[in-house]
Order: structure tokens, then sequence, then C-alpha cells
């Protein structure tokens, strides 16, 4: 087996777009997947490291996804989740958490403000709509669930971003992963989700979904009512809250590991979104164990993956950089005469991105990639890098789309009309 990556942040920074936050990365080895090995991360407490021991991460849930077609700790309010069940909105009687909307940059929220008493409010008249529901195509049973929104938000959050990640990283996927089922309800049905009877699938075709069933054997004991409860959490104190740009639900797009920048739409799938602009993302370099891969290819499997033949096959092999884009990926180049976009040969060789270098031997070529994804919209390992230096999830959302506002969904037409 290989190595799986940990690491402790020691520095923390304040400016996302500048600052790099300085890590160590540790390393332990997993002797075989039945092996129970220990393993450490470090916490910054009253200006020192201390060490502390933490499991090993979830195989199931240590590899994020990250493609979609056509597309696509602050935890002293756990209380706030006792006697609620899993994925439902707490009882009448509980109060809802503050919504992270009213988190502004630079600084955190005053839960006796006037701002959190309208955010409460909202949260209240959101969970009198929750009948709001989404159907899931479970791929392996090849059934549909229905399942509400919010319980389908929480399945998603557990499928597609590691347990544990900052609570706020997980509150801005939990918004992210909100946003692309009101997107998707408000586009409705392609032809084949039609036939299907669904909204959404389960797999990367649209977000990963993990069904109650499945996450309740996940975890054991305590770790299982720690895990559902930190789950829980994010979900509600997000509940009900949509990113939107100009009164509409964005395409929330999101993914594993960035370069060191995101990139902008229209140079990975062609279509020009201003809210899915180039930022800067430096946290992914220090902290994802997916940064830096390295694929190899055999000259004959080379040719056959992008297709090929005849004098394109038969001379010497010559690749060459054409243009690259602003979030610093391979935007076209050639082989051996043929034109390709970056995105057709990573997609092509199933490379982890299309930023990649290459080294010519004389029975392989060796590809090495830099990041885990598509690039556009949110990084997920850049959001928790955000959350360790303190950054809030609307602050996390504010820096990866543009221009954009988090509302909620019950201001928008598709939860009105449900």
């Amino acid at each position: 087996m290989g190595s799986i990556v940990l690491f402790a942040a020691y520095q923390l920074k304040s400016d996302p777009s500048k600052e790099l936050l300085s890590a160590s990365k540790m390393q332990y080895s997993q002797q075989n997947e039945e092996q129970q090995s220990e393993a450490y991360m470090y916490e910054l407490q009253d200006g020192k490291l201390h060490r502390v021991s933490m499991e090993r991460p979830e195989a199931s849930n240590q590899i994020i996804k990250e493609e979609r077609t056509g597309s696509s700790e602050t935890t002293g309010t756990d209380k706030a989740n006792t006697g609620t069940s899993w994925g439902q909105k707490p009882a009448a009687s509980q109060k809802p958490q503050a919504s992270s909307s009213s988190e502004q940059a630079g600084g955190g929220t005053d839960t006796g403000t006037k701002q959190d008493q309208e955010n409460a409010e909202a949260n209240h008249r959101w969970q009198d709509k929750t009948d709001l529901t989404i159907q899931v195509y479970l791929t392996k049973e090849k059934k549909v669930e229905s399942v509400p929104l919010e319980t389908y938000v929480l399945g998603v959050l557990a499928g597609e971003m590691p347990i544990d990640f900052e609570i706020e990283a997980l509150k801005a996927q939990a918004i992210a992963a909100r946003t692309y089922a009101i997107r998707r309800l408000e586009l409705g049905r392609d032809e084949q989700m039609e036939k299907l009877g669904a909204d959404v699938m389960d797999t990367i075709r649209h977000q990963v979904y993990v069904s109650k069933k499945e996450l309740e054997q996940r975890w054991e004991g305590e770790t299982k009512k720690r895990n559902l409860e930190k789950l829980q959490l994010a979900v509600d104190q997000t509940r009900g809250e949509v990113v939107t740009y100009k009164g509409a639900a964005i395409e929330a797009s999101f993914f594993s590991t960035s370069n060191g920048y995101t990139e902008n739409a229209e140079d990975y799938w062609g279509s020009n979104l201003p809210y899915l602009r180039s930022v800067a993302s430096p946290w992914d370099e220090q902290l994802s164990p997916r940064f830096e891969q390295q694929f190899t290819f055999t000259r004959e499997e080379l040719y056959k993956r992008l297709g090929l033949k005849g004098k394109e096959a038969g001379k010497k092999l010559t690749m060459k950089v054409i243009e690259k884009s602003e979030g610093k990926r391979i935007k076209t180049m050639t082989i051996n005469g043929v034109k390709f976009s970056g995105r057709e040969v990573r997609e092509k060789l199933e490379l982890a991105s299309s930023e990649f270098t290459w080294k010519i031997g004389k029975k392989e070529i060796v590809f090495y990639t830099q990041g885990y994804g598509h690039g556009v919209g949110m990084s997920q390992w850049g959001a928790n890098g955000m959350a360790l230096e303190g950054k809030s999830a609307a602050q996390i959302i504010h820096y990866y789309y543009s221009d954009v506002e988090i509302e909620q969904a019950s201001k928008l037409s598709i939860a009105q009309s449900s």
C-alpha cells in the first residue's frame, strides 16, 4: 500500500491570496487494509505545538470526488443537535443556529445582534418549507430515493468531503452542495434523468450522495456519534443557504485540489460564467496529499488513448505546450503535430489535472501532475486551508465564487413553488 499524508498547521496567516499556510507533512504506512494504524496531527495551542492522536482516515471517505457533467471549529453549539434525527430539521422548540452568511469578511458573528435574529427568523421560515424534496437515483440499488433537501445535503457532505476537515470548510461545502441541488431543480431534468424519474444521481455525474443506511454503517460507537453530529452541525448552521448571482442559484462547482490557482470556467468548459473566475489557492500545495501525482504510459498506450494513428503515431514523439490558462494549466498543446486542449489530454489519459509536465523515456512516458480535479470553483483542500486560518464558511464561499451572495433558498422561485 502507499502512504497517506497527514498535515499539521503551525503558522496562521490572514491574507488568502498572498500568504501560504505553513505546514509540516507526516506520513504513516498502511500495512494492509485490516490493520489500524495510529497517526498524529499537531494543534496550535497557546502559541505551542501539541501532538494529538487521531484516527486513521476511512478509505471510503478519504477519496474526494470532483467531476461534474456539464458544469459540472467552533463547535460550542453541539447541544443544539441533541435529539435531532439524522438529516432532519431541529424540532420547533429548538433554536436554529445563526446563519454563516451573516459573517462578514474580517470578523465573526455576535450572537446577540439584530443580524443574527434576522437569520434565525429566516431559518425558521425555511424550516416551514422543508417539503422540498430531491429524487436521488441510487446506482447500486437501481432505485430512486426521495429525501428532504437538507437530508440530501448531509448525504452529499458525507460523500464529497473528508469528515476530519474543519467545520467551516464543511459548512462551505454544505452551501455549495445545496446550491448545486437547487440549480438542478431550476434547470429541470434532462432526457436520461427523466427516464430514471430522478433529479440527480448519487455519483460524480452530479454529486456523490451517501444514503442514511450506508452512512449508519460507516462508523461505530463514539466515532459514529461524533461524526454524524459534525455533519449535522454543518448542515444545521447553513440550513437553507444557497449561493446566488443576480438572484439565481449558481453553478456551484468544486473540486479536490488546485495547482495553486483555480480555473476560469471558459478555460475548461468553454462557458463563460462571471462568478467562476481564477483565484489564487496557495493552501493546497501544503495540505493536500493529492497535490502531486505521476502517471506512466507506454508509447503504444499513449497513442491509443489519444486516438493517434498512422503517420501521427509513426513519427518521433514530440509534445509542445501552445497556450496556458490564467489558472496556470495547459489550455492547448500539440502532440506529434495534432492539437489538443489540456482538458482533452487530461480526460483521455485520466490524469489528475490539466496542469502537467512530462518526461519521455525510451519505452515509457511519465506525466507529472499538480492538483486534482477540473480546477473550476471551490477547491476543497483550499477551503480547509482557509478554515484552518480562521476564515468562516461565508468568507470561503465569497473567495472562491466571485461577486456572489449567500441567500435563503426560500427566496428563490424553486423553493417557493415547491
